[in-house]
C-alpha cells in the first residue's frame, strides 16, 4: 500500500474487555481486513493500534462493537487517527504493565442489550424498570462522589439491596457483579410524577404512563435523566414547541430531538453507517444528520420549528431505561432540550427544578437517585469520515486524553490545573502524562454558572486525589475563569487564547513541534492587546510565533458587534471606505442602522473609542453574512456562520474571491522578530459587494467566500514552510471549510491535523491550557 493511502488508527477501549477472549478476537478481525499492528491489555483496558486503508481501518471500527465476544461489553471507544509507524504484521503483544492498575472513572454508559430486553420482558423482575442497569451500562460519572467506586462512594449508598440484587452483586458469574448501581423494583430509586407545586400526581410505573399522556396533550414536561433535567415536548407539536421556545427564551436556536428508534431517525434523516453506529453507541450523543427533504413514509410529523431553516437535526435515542420506555409508549419523536433557562447550567436536583424550571415545565418526571455532578448530553458530527466531537460531556468526560512527556523529565511533573475559556467552558486536571477533561459547563456569564465551574474544578481535583500545584488561564484578566486562576494562589501561567487551541489539536493527535495552527475563531484576547481570531501560529518547542492573521478591522460597540453582524460589517467597511461607507445607504448593512444609529457609529470608528481591532475570522464570516443581506442580528451564537454553511447546499464551484497574502517585500524585522503575513480581506469583501449588488445568489457568494479562506490556508501554508498544519477553533465545525481546507492541502502537499474527540471549540482550550504549561515547563 502506498504511503498516501496509508492510516494508523488507535483505538483505547474500556469495559469488559479482559478475560473474556478480546484481544484474540481483535486480532482475527485485524488480519481477516488485512490491517497491520498490534493489540494489548492495559492496566485500563484494552489498546489496538492498527495501520492499513481508511476504507478498512473503519470496517474495523464498525466490526469491533457488532462482533464482540459475547461476554464482553464496550463502555467506551477512543479512537485516534495518527501517522503510520510502518507495522509489518498483526501482533498480540505482551500485556501493559504502565499506569496505575485502578479502574479510571468510566462515563455514564447508555443500557445495553441485555438490560433493554429485560425491561420489557413482562416475565422479568425489571419489567419496566426504569432504573435497570449492570455492569455493562448505567450511570457512573454521574452518580459518583468519591473513589474508590463502591456503592458507599456513590449517590446509590442510601438504596440497601435487596437479597435478590444482593445476591447477583455478590456472584461471580452474573453480569451484575459490582455493579454498584444494581437495584430493582424492590429496593431501588422510584419514579413520581409532580405538579408545577411539587405534589405527587402519580408513582412508579403510573407517574411514566401518565408522563406520556401529557406529552400527547401537548404540554412540557421536565425529565429527571441521567446527568440532568431534559424539558420535554412533542416534537410534531407546534404549539407545544412554540411555547417551550418562548418560555425558554431560545427563539430560534434548534432544539435537539430523541427519536423512539433508529428506524425512525432514518425516516427523517440520512444516517450512514458512522452515524449510525454513533447513535447507537455507548456514549449515545446528539448526531447532528442532514435531515431529508421529504420524510419516508410512515415517519412522525416534525413541528418546523424544531430546527427553523436548517439542513440538519440534532438527533439522539434512548440511552437509560427511563426513555426506552417513555420512547416505546410515545412511538413519536419529542424535543429533549436541557433542562435549564438560557446561559444556565443544566438542573440536576428535582426540588431547585420546581424553581428554576417551574414557569417552563407543566409538569415534573422526578426520581429520587442524586445526580452528584450535573452532564449534558454530548454533540458530535461526522466530518471527513471521523467523529467530531462538538460537546464533550455524557460519554465521553472524564476520559483522559494521553499526553507525551515535551522532553526528559527530572521529577515529577506537577499538576497542573487549566481552567478554559469564557465560552463553552470545561475544566482539566494534567496529572502524570494524562489530563482529565471536565464535562462541558457552559457559558461563564452568570452566577449559577460560576457556581458549576467552580464545583467541577474542585470535582477534578478531589476524584483524581490530585491537588493542583499550578494553574493554567487564558490571557483575558477579565474572564471568570481567569480571575478565579488569580484567586488559588497557585503558580499562574498566562496561556494565549489561540495557543491553546493549536496546542490542543496537537495533543489528540500526538504532534510535536513544529506545527503550524491554523486558529479560526470568533474571539481571544492577542498578545499585542487586540482582539485575535484569524491566526497562523507556527508552534514550537519555545512556544509560538505569529506568522500571520487576518487583516485587522474595528469591531463598533465592541461586544455588541458579536451579536450584531451589522456592526462586523460597518467596521470592515470603514476600513475599506472610511467614512464614505455612511454615504452608502444601499448597503445592507448600513441600511441596517437608523439615521441617529449611523451618526453614533461615525464618531466611534473616527475617533476608535469603544471600537478594538481585531483580527477575528468569526466576525468576518459575520461582515460577509450582513453585506449579502443574509442577517443583521443573531439570536444565538455562530448563527450568521451557520447560515453561510447552509447556503451552500447544492453548490458546487471551485470560484474563489481574491484574499491575498502580503509577501516577503511587505515584511520587515523589528524588535520582536518578523511581521506577520497579513491576509487581505479587501478584496473579497469588495468582490462580495459587487455579487450582492448585481443579484448573484447567497448560496454563490457564500461558496466563493469560503473557497477564498481554503485558498489562503494554502497559500500561507505555503509560504510558511512548515508541512503539518493543525485545523482548530469554533470555524472549523463548518464542514464545508474543515473538508475544503483538508483536501487542499493534502493535494498541496501537506498533512492536515483537525479535531476528534476533544472539541475544536472553546470546549477544547482548556487541554492545551494544560499542555502549554508542560511545555513552559520543560523549556
Amino acid at each position: 500500500m502506498s504511503a498516501p493511502d496509508l492510516n494508523r488508527l488507535c483505538v483505547r477501549i474500556h469495559g469488559v474487555v479482559q478475560g473474556v477472549g478480546f484481544r484474540p478476537f481483535v486480532y482475527r478481525l485485524a488480519r481477516s481486513l488485512g490491517l497491520k499492528g498490534w493489540v494489548s491489555n492495559s492496566p485500563q483496558g484494552v489498546i489496538v493500534e492498527a495501520e492499513g486503508s481508511a476504507a478498512d481501518l473503519q470496517r474495523f471500527l464498525l466490526r469491533l462493537d457488532a462482533e464482540k465476544p459475547p461476554h464482553s461489553a464496550i463502555q467506551s471507544l477512543e479512537t485516534a487517527w495518527l501517522d503510520p509507524a510502518g507495522f509489518e504484521d498483526f501482533v498480540i503483544r505482551p500485556s501493559a504493565v504502565a499506569g496505575a492498575p485502578t479502574a479510571l472513572i468510566l462515563p455514564d454508559i447508555a443500557t445495553c442489550a441485555e438490560c433493554r430486553r429485560e425491561i420489557f420482558d413482562p416475565s422479568n423482575r425489571r419489567f419496566r424498570y426504569p432504573f435497570t442497569n449492570c455492569t455493562h451500562c448505567g450511570p457512573r460519572f454521574s452518580i459518583i462522589r468519591s473513589l474508590p467506586y463502591d456503592r458507599a462512594g456513590t449517590s446509590m449508598a442510601g438504596f440497601v439491596m435487596c437479597p435478590r440484587c444482593q445476591a447477583e452483586y455478590d456472584d461471580p458469574g452474573d453480569r451484575r457483579f459490582h455493579a454498584q448501581p444494581n437495584a430493582c423494583p424492590e429496593c431501588g430509586p422510584r419514579l413520581e410524577l409532580w405538579d408545577a407545586a411539587g405534589a405527587v400526581l402519580a408513582a412508579a410505573d403510573e407517574a411514566l404512563r401518565r408522563t406520556v399522556q401529557a406529552l400527547r396533550a401537548g404540554q412540557v414536561v421536565a425529565v429527571k435523566g441521567l446527568g440532568g433535567f431534559h424539558l420535554m415536548a412533542a416534537a410534531g407539536d407546534d404549539a407545544a414547541v412554540r411555547r417551550l421556545r418562548d418560555r425558554k427564551h431560545r427563539e430560534e436556536k434548534p432544539l435537539a430531538l430523541m427519536f423512539p428508534s433508529l428506524e425512525e431517525a432514518r425516516r427523517h434523516c440520512q444516517a450512514d453507517d458512522l452515524e449510525s453506529r454513533l447513535l447507537l453507541s455507548p456514549e449515545s450523543p446528539i448526531v447532528l444528520l442532514r435531515r431529508l427533504r421529504v420524510p419516508s413514509p410512515p415517519a412522525s410529523r416534525l413541528s418546523d420549528l424544531v430546527a427553523p431553516a436548517n439542513p440538519y437535526l440534532g438527533a439522539m435515542l434512548p440511552y437509560t431505561p427511563l426513555h426506552h420506555l417513555l420512547m416505546s409508549e410515545l412511538a413519536a419523536p419529542v424535543v429533549a432540550t436541557s433542562g435549564n433557562l438560557s446561559d444556565e447550567p443544566i438542573c440536576t436536583d428535582e426540588h431547585e427544578a420546581l424553581s428554576r424550571l417551574g414557569g417552563l415545565a407543566d409538569l415534573f418526571l422526578a426520581h429520587n437517585r442524586p445526580i452528584v455532578r450535573h452532564v449534558d448530553d454530548s454533540i458530535v458530527r461526522v466530518m471527513l469520515g471521523r467523529e467530531l466531537v462538538m460537546r464533550r460531556a455524557r460519554g465521553y468526560a472524564p476520559l483522559p486524553v494521553p499526553i507525551e512527556s515535551p522532553g526528559p523529565e527530572t521529577a515529577p511533573a506537577p499538576v497542573v490545573l487549566a481552567v478554559g475559556a469564557h465560552l463553552k467552558n470545561t475544566a482539566a486536571l494534567a496529572v502524570g502524562e494524562q489530563v482529565f477533561l471536565s464535562q462541558h459547563i457552559g457559558d461563564l456569564e452568570n452566577e449559577p454558572a460560576l457556581r458549576a465551574f467552580q464545583r467541577a474544578v474542585a470535582d477534578l481535583q478531589q476524584l483524581h486525589a490530585a491537588p493542583a500545584q499550578r494553574v493554567a488561564a487564558d490571557l483575558h484578566p477579565d474572564y471568570l475563569s481567569t480571575r478565579h486562576a488569580r484567586e488559588s494562589g497557585l503558580p499562574l501561567l498566562g496561556v494565549q487564547h489561540h495557543y491553546a487551541h493549536v496546542l490542543a489539536c496537537m495533543a489528540e493527535n500526538r504532534l510535536r513541534p513544529p506545527v503550524l495552527g491554523v486558529s479560526w475563531d470568533g474571539t481571544g484576547l492577542g498578545e499585542d492587546g487586540t482582539v485575535w481570531g484569524g491566526e497562523f501560529l507556527k508552534v514550537t518547542a519555545d512556544g509560538f510565533e505569529r506568522v500571520g492573521h487576518l487583516r485587522v478591522f474595528r469591531l463598533p460597540g465592541g461586544d455588541k458587534a458579536v451579536k450584531e453582524p451589522r456592526r462586523s460589517a460597518l467596521g470592515a467597511l470603514f476600513g475599506l471606505f472610511g467614512e464614505g461607507v455612511f454615504e452608502m445607504d444601499s448597503l445592507a448593512p448600513v441600511k441596517a442602522f437608523t439615521a441617529e444609529e449611523r451618526a453614533a457609529l461615525r464618531v466611534v470608528l473616527r475617533q476608535g473609542i469603544n471600537a478594538p481591532l481585531t483580527s477575528s475570522m468569526g466576525r468576518l464570516f459575520d461582515a460577509l453574512a450582513s453585506v449579502a443581506g443574509l442577517r443583521q442580528i443573531l439570536r444565538f451564537e455562530g448563527q450568521a456562520a451557520m447560515d453561510l454553511e447552509f447556503a451552500l447546499e447544492g453548490m458546487d464551484t471551485a470560484e474563489a474571491y481574491p484574499m491575498p497574502v502580503a509577501d516577503d517585500a511587505r515584511r520587515d524585522e523589528t524588535a520582536g522578530g518578523r511581521r506577520p503575513r497579513i491576509l487581505d480581506w479587501g478584496p473579497l469583501l469588495r468582490s462580495a459587494l459587487a455579487d450582492a449588488g448585481a443579484g448573484v445568489s447567497i448560496g454563490l457568494i457564500s461558496a466563493r467566500f469560503h473557497n477564498a479562506l481554503v485558498e489562503a490556508i494554502v497559500a500561507l501554508a505555503t509560504l510558511a514552510g512548515e508541512p503539518r498544519v493543525a485545523l482548530t477553533g469554533g470555524c472549523f465545525q463548518n464542514r464545508y471549510l474543515a473538508e475544503q481546507a483538508v483536501r487542499r492541502l493534502r493535494a498541496a502537499g501537506f498533512a492536515p491535523y483537525w479535531h476528534q474527540r476533544v472539541p475544536p471549540n472553546d470546549g477544547g482550550v482548556a487541554l492545551g491550557q494544560a499542555l502549554a504549561a508542560r511545555l513552559a515547563r520543560s523549556t
